[in-house]
């Protein structure tokens, strides 16, 4: 058995008496849910489809709605057919094979108002429902204020507006994000579980962004956001405020992830789809490719990041706990997902990749020696890109354009670059700073749960073994990402030690050939001086 399969294997068998626990359907958090009707927005997403997926697996909750946006050519019940395609539904498959038929697809968009639904489906969704889940926005760092005010901040309004018209609404929770509030001048202090000021007034905001010329909007976007390193994490804090000053008389609860990553175990270890390409995983998938070679971040930041499962499992059972264990004096509880407090820094991780053991996990479809270099440094991390990745790009590009050589469906080398540069300058605010994230009321939330729950829905990132989350990370990522179908590790062991002697033999050689430029540039300049 090669050793990717064996990491997955181990970790799915570690995990079978969890399953067999979960059958017996007898926890409290199983029972509060039993029979109830799931109203849920974000359903197409990463964390959205994690959460179908183990809501119905641990759950005998009587039917789910899921508004899905209509696109171009597709139907609704084109695109639910699609997410339900996806590998994360294959373990339901097996244990409910017919969850799907209690699956209803409704049309509409949280940009809209109303949610883009017609009377009567407002009607009917309304009058079903008992639980809200609103995880849907747009998580682009770099929107147009227009579309982040509308669809983060717009939406949840609307989303609101639905639960108070909803006959037997028993809980709502708004999945937020634990960084509203890291702001620059918050840098370094502690963000703990409760409201803090908002930018802006939600009202204020909706009506500037449906009044306004987006010429406007983007020549005051950058007043306007001020301390906020982007339109998300602004938007997402203004929508915060609204459910604050809005929905106190509903059942409400927040939920604040971290930054999501693969998940831990389940539905199996390392799953992931395309949309986390955009984050950490990202990097580790340039990296293990052998096409990422320099990133810009804080080698000693402590890491705020959480498995997908354990971030679905804090959001199903904050609707539990928020009902049935706070009492209403407590005014609207807020559960921050963070792993700050475990210290767990970039350069651990990283250092654990360069580990000899996960070197053995490495991934056959590799084109070059799997290294990256990190820095903080703004001059020298664009010289480093240059030399590293946009001169070799340009090189290669050249080459196959002279040689008429043109892949179909597969961007140029310089516009892969440009791609990764700008997601780069985008994180980077995130990956040189830190803020301490405090947990006190998720982690009252676990000390409240039975041993049973704890084990169904573990959502306490201290239980985490990081060394083991990266190996089932790797594992993941090649599986559902680069799909290289988990063979071949050893033999692509072998050929990163190869690619090892030949990296410092072209690096040597590189170097050499610049230096020379460099020097008969000096001549040249000399000469025409003298």
């Amino acid at each position: 058995m090669d050793l990717a399969q064996e990491v997955e294997y181990k970790a799915l068998a570690s995990f079978e008496p969890v399953d067999k626990l979960m059958l017996q359907g007898s926890s409290d958090v199983q029972k509060f849910y039993s029979n109830e009707i799931v109203f849920l927005t974000g359903g197409s997403g990463f964390l959205g489809k994690q959460y179908i997926e183990k809501i119905f697996r641990s759950c005998a909750i009587q039917k789910m709605y899921v508004l899905i946006r209509p696109k171009k050519g597709k139907t609704i019940q084109d695109r639910i057919k699609l997410i339900l395609s996806d590998p994360v539904f294959d373990k339901l498959r097996t244990v409910k094979p017919n969850f799907a038929e209690q699956i209803v697809p409704v049309e509409g968009d949280v940009a809209d108002i109303r949610l883009g639904l017609s009377d009567k489906e407002w009607d009917v969704v309304a009058k079903d429902t008992s639980i809200i889940v609103h995880m849907a926005a747009t998580i682009r760092f770099d929107s147009p204020i227009r579309v982040a005010v509308v669809t983060n901040v717009r939406g949840t309004r609307e989303v609101i507006s639905l639960a108070k018209d909803c006959k037997h609404i028993k809980s709502f929770i708004h999945v937020s994000t634990g960084f509203t509030h890291a702001t620059a001048s918050r840098i370094g202090t502690d963000l703990k579980e409760k409201f803090h000021p908002s930018p802006v007034s939600p009202a204020a905001i909706i009506g500037m962004v449906e009044t306004m010329e987006d010429s406007r909007l983007d020549n005051i976007t950058a007043e306007l956001i001020k301390d906020w390193p982007n339109t998300y994490t602004f938007t997402k804090a203004i929508a915060e405020e609204l459910i604050r000053t809005t929905a106190a008389d509903l059942p409400v609860a927040i939920v604040k992830p971290p930054l999501v990553l693969t998940s831990y175990m389940e539905p199996s270890p390392g799953w992931a789809d395309t949309s986390i390409m955009s984050g950490p995983c990202g990097v580790l998938i340039g990296v293990g490719l052998g096409l990422l070679r320099v990133f810009y971040l804080k080698s000693d930041l402590n890491l705020n990041i959480a498995p997908v499962d354990f971030v679905n499992n804090a959001i199903i059972t904050a609707s539990w706990d928020s009902i049935v264990n706070r009492p209403a004096s407590d005014g609207i509880p807020i559960y921050t997902v963070s792993s700050t407090k475990c210290g767990i820094p970039w350069s651990y991780l990283a250092n654990l990749t360069r580990s000899e053991e996960l070197k053995h996990l490495a991934c056959p479809k590799a084109v070059w020696y799997c290294y990256l270099l990190e820095t903080q440094n703004n001059i020298l991390y664009l010289f480093l890109f240059w030399l590293l990745h946009y001169i070799p790009a340009y090189v290669i590009d050249g080459i196959c354009y002279v040689m008429g050589i043109k892949i179909k469906d597969i961007p140029s080398a310089t516009k892969v670059y440009e791609k990764i540069y700008k997601v780069s300058k985008v994180f980077g605010y995130f990956m040189t700073n830190e803020w301490h994230f405090k947990d006190d009321n998720l982690v009252a939330m676990i000390n409240r749960m039975s041993d049973e729950d704890k084990a169904i829905y573990n959502c306490d990132v201290n239980s985490i073994n990081y060394k083991e989350y990266l190996k089932r990370m790797i594992v993941g990522l090649r599986k559902y990402i680069v799909k290289d179908g988990l063979v071949d590790s050893e033999k692509a062991y072998v050929k990163q030690k190869r690619l090892y002697y030949a990296n410092w033999i072209f690096m040597i050689l590189y170097i050499y050939v610049w230096f020379m430029i460099a020097f008969y540039m000096f001549k040249a300049v000399q000469y025409i001086v003298c």
